[in-house]
Order: C-alpha cells, then sequence, then structure tokens
C-alpha cells in the first residue's frame, strides 16, 4: 500500500472559477495559491521564493470554495499532488517575459478558510504576492 498526502498554506493568487461536469452535474471549483518562502543565502542576500500550486475543489466543498474565496484570501490545503502526465513532474509554462515556472497540481481533500471574509482583500497584491502576470494560469 502506498500514500501521499501534502499540506500548503499560502494565498489565492486569483478569484476561484467553478464549473459542473457535464455528466453528473458534479461540482469543480480551481484556484491557483501561491506559497512563500523567505531565507537568507549564504552571501548575506535576502531571497523570497515563490512555488504555485493549481488546487481543484470537488463536489460541496467546490461550492463552498467559489462561493467564499476570494483573490488574496488564506487557506490551508490538504490534498494529493497530480503529476504531469507526459512529465511526472510539475506542470512546466513560458511566462509573458519568456523565462519558465513550473506550477504543482493538487486536488484538494480538506480546504480550510485562514482570513475571514472581509480580510482577502488585505492579502491582494501584498508583499507575500507576485504580479498577475506571473500566475502560470
Amino acid at each position: 500500500m502506498s500514500y501521499q498526502k501534502i499540506i500548503i498554506v499560502g494565498n489565492l493568487g486569483r478569484d476561484p472559477e467553478m464549473r459542473y461536469l457535464p455528466n453528473g452535474g458534479q461540482a469543480v471549483t480551481n484556484f491557483n495559491v501561491a506559497t512563500n518562502r523567505q531565507y537568507t543565502a549564504g552571501n548575506g542576500e535576502k531571497v523570497k521564493e515563490t512555488t504555485w500550486f493549481r488546487v481543484s475543489a470537488w463536489g460541496r466543498q467546490a461550492e463552498i470554495c467559489n462561493q467564499y474565496l476570494r483573490t488574496g484570501s488564506q487557506v490551508m490545503i490538504e490534498g494529493r499532488l497530480n503529476p504531469d502526465r507526459e512529465t511526472g513532474g510539475p506542470r512546466t509554462y513560458q511566462r509573458s517575459d519568456g523565462t519558465y515556472g513550473a506550477s504543482f497540481e493538487l486536488t484538494a481533500d480538506r480546504v480550510v478558510f485562514l482570513s475571514g471574509r472581509s480580510d482577502a482583500g488585505e492579502y491582494a497584491g501584498g508583499d507575500n504576492m507576485m504580479d498577475e502576470d506571473d500566475i502560470p494560469f
């Protein structure tokens, strides 16, 4: 038997998008979450590192995420990592400036809202968020 679980805490890069599947009408909501890490490199330089995750929530949880989450909302996601089918790793993409980045795909088992509905705005565009052009999807 094998098992994996990943837990991330971060902020939404933009509002979630919900749709219903044609067969059976199950709800699915997709949103992206940026996690941030700061550290000091060996040369004393402060380094900010952002990792993007594309999250899919299903069923009733998808409807709740779509209703309450907004750009900047802070969340904790527990779920499973879905590798790219072609490469087995994260999904790679090319940014508008020609550089490359990667995003990791997660299916949420549990979504915990860490900011209140009125708090979401304070996270948008703050130091812990990237510009919209940097969002990989």
